[in-house]
């Protein structure tokens, strides 16, 4: 990071943070060192720590040096994807014969992790409804070494309390993680709120134009920090000089795409709840959301992911999905283009049969920054 005094306010520091000029040609945006190994000053003399690029790389290090500083963390580390984070995650802070609360509503890669990966390795989960710190209490073990929470939840945009779960995790001797992918940091920083980890999935928001796929773990504990990144190197799961490169360009204009994210869709989910077909709108910043007050505590605004449901079923559901225009039929989310899917299907099809199921009927939007007029002729058409 630069030496001169970098501002508090979050939109500076996404601008700055990290984002030293280069030394050589003073370019103001750091080069793509597009590199795998690195002279030494000598045998063992690293010129600035530098010796191969899994363990470190100047681009990704200006990527992790402005992820902790976002999200109010002391470390930052960049991955190649969301799960990728995960699952070094697990394996840094589990062992076989552990045990991890997970949400009863989550992404369903998440889920899969667990169920289908992790479980292989002894590490055994229990699912909780994580808006209810009593029943997070309940599902602790004495073998439980995490809480894992998303906030706001995918797809049916669940919120927890991340200070009272903070309290329940850590009386009993567990750590919580905290998914941050729907809010950001921006709308909400989970380690000042007492989280031990922040996961995101960096395709989402953080890149913010559905042309990078990267994940990120943010830690305000040193030691957990320095182990972290230990595991990091040997799993080797590490993002890329290029990939670095565009996320550190997508946070650069995350505030203001976020202001937009959430006007746009807070006007979305506005219409939806008055439209005769919708028999269920899901979005955080509706007076009527079960976790509206927790939400407005703890967020600054209520993100761009709105999930509704509709009479007819699946069917139904799936018609809208394929009717809609501007919206664009299509897994991920937090792009600046509108997106839409059939959860069921989709991006939750490895859920199916399990505590995690979505409903048949659900259909989740992701809302863009496009003009929001645009947006609401187009899902009043999908609708019929």
């Amino acid at each position: 990071m630069s030496d001169r005094q970098i501002s508090q306010h979050f939109e500076t520091l996404a601008i700055h943070a990290g984002n030293t000029a280069d030394p050589l040609t003073g370019a103001v945006v750091p080069p793509i060192y597009q590199v795998s190994t690195y002279k030494q000053d000598g045998v063992g003399g690293l010129r600035g720590g530098y010796e191969y690029s899994r363990s470190a790389n100047p681009t990704r290090t200006a990527l992790e040096e402005n992820l902790a500083a976002l999200e109010g963390g002391s470390r930052g580390l960049a991955f190649a994807s969301g799960l990728a984070a995960e699952d070094t995650l697990l394996r840094t802070l589990l062992s076989p014969g552990d045990h991890v609360v997970i949400p009863n509503d989550a992404y369903g890669g998440t889920f899969r992790l667990f169920a289908k990966v992790v479980s292989r390795w002894g590490v055994e989960w229990s699912v909780a409804d994580t808006s209810d710190p009593s029943a997070v209490r309940a599902a602790i073990t004495p073998k439980t070494k995490a809480v894992w929470v998303e906030t706001p939840s995918n797809p049916l945009l669940g919120i927890t309390d991340i200070a009272a779960v903070a309290e329940v995790a850590h009386d009993a001797g567990a750590r919580l993680v905290v998914d941050n992918t729907f809010a950001t940091p921006y709308l909400q920083q989970p380690l000042s709120l007492g989280a031990d980890v922040v996961v995101h999935s960096l395709t989402k928001y953080m890149g913010g134009h559905s042309d990078v796929v990267g994940g990120a773990l943010i830690v305000s504990d040193q030691a957990l920090g320095e182990e972290l990144t230990y595991h990091q190197n040997a799993m080797g799961a590490v993002a890329g000089p290029f990939d670095s490169w565009l996320v550190l360009r997508g946070t650069k204009t995350l505030a203001v795409r976020m202001d937009r994210h959430s006007d746009n869709a807070t006007k979305v989910a506005d219409m939806l709840t008055r439209h005769k077909r919708v028999t269920s709108v899901l979005y955080p910043g509706l007076p009527e959301h079960p976790g509206h007050e927790t939400a407005a505590k703890q967020m600054k605004a209520f993100g761009g992911m709105v999930s509704f449901r509709v009479e007819g079923g699946e069917e139904a559901a799936v018609e809208v999905c394929n009717r809609a225009k501007v919206f664009t039929l299509g897994e991920s989310l937090g792009g600046v283009e509108s997106l839409i899917e059939h959860p069921g299907r989709m991006t939750h099809a490895s859920a199916a049969g399990s505590a995690l199921e979505v409903p048949a009927d659900l259909v989740r939007l992701s809302v863009g920054i496009e003009n929001v007029d645009d947006l609401l002729e187009d899902l009043q058409q999908a609708l019929g």
